[in-house]
């Protein structure tokens, strides 16, 4: 193809996935009722148990505050639905330069990858309402809990894509293997940074007095380094007998 056909051909499948991304928008502005009081439950929660029903909440400091709110939420979830049409346009556009071998390494990285991510979602999902009850009881006494909206909004989004990110990086450590710029030994020395990075990134991610959530995050995200560096090792073994079959016929 021509550049001017690589182009082309790039605008049509940018669209695609701008339409896409437009619609899945619109479907998930609709859904911002539910998302909004989901996310929104561990004020609730904190206005229980403190007796404080009229001094705990969500405020909005604009007047375009609550539209503004639904529009970044639709965004992102739209971002999400429609992740396979986009995901699949820039496979399409990639794919016919790709030898059959990098096709199976891609494949097999976006197989694992988006489990992860979902999986690592989830467990930010799990630990954020933690972390707005334990700092709730740090408010003195007759002070009140008025989250801003924006600010809030981002701590939730924020803490869900650092988290879903941490457990796609041991995907790119067996990237790097499979890619031969890293051995599976060279990955397993580093697991004492490894773990150091594991518990500050942890303790980062979450409230210095929650202590349970910080072990847990540090723990599965140790694990999951482990568990990469044990399948690069294994990979690293395959290659060495494949070669030494090799020299032998």
């Amino acid at each position: 193809m021509s550049l001017a056909a690589h182009l082309t051909e790039l605008r049509r499948r940018f669209i695609i996935a701008l339409v896409a991304l437009v619609v899945a928008g619109i479907v998930a502005f609709f859904l911002t009722d539910f998302i909004i009081w989901a996310m929104t439950e561990p004020i609730r929660m904190v206005a229980e148990q403190r007796g404080m029903e009229d001094k705990v909440g969500l405020m909005y400091q604009t007047v375009t505050g609550p539209f503004d709110m639904r529009l970044r939420i639709a965004f992102a979830v739209g971002f999400l639905l429609s992740a396979p049409v986009w995901i699949w346009q820039v496979w399409a556009f990639l794919m016919p330069g790709l030898t059959r071998k990098e096709i199976r390494y891609t494949v097999g990285f976006v197989s694992a990858a988006i489990p992860l991510f979902f999986a690592g979602v989830y467990v930010g999902w799990w630990v954020m309402p933690h972390i707005v009850e334990i700092m709730a009881t740090f408010t003195p006494e007759g002070a009140a809990n008025w989250f801003d909206s924006k600010y809030y909004y981002d701590f939730v989004f924020k803490l869900l894509l650092v988290v879903g990110v941490s457990f796609v990086v041991p995907v790119f450590l067996v990237a790097l293997n499979l890619a031969g710029v890293m051995t599976g030994r060279a990955i397993i020395k580093g697991w004492r940074v490894a773990v150091i990075v594991a518990v500050v990134f942890a303790g980062l991610a979450t409230p210095a007095a929650d202590v349970v959530s910080m072990l847990l995050l540090a723990g599965i995200l140790i694990v999951l380094f482990f568990a990469a560096a044990g399948l690069s090792m294994l990979f690293d073994r395959r290659r060495a007998k494949r070669a030494v079959l090799d020299g032998l016929q």
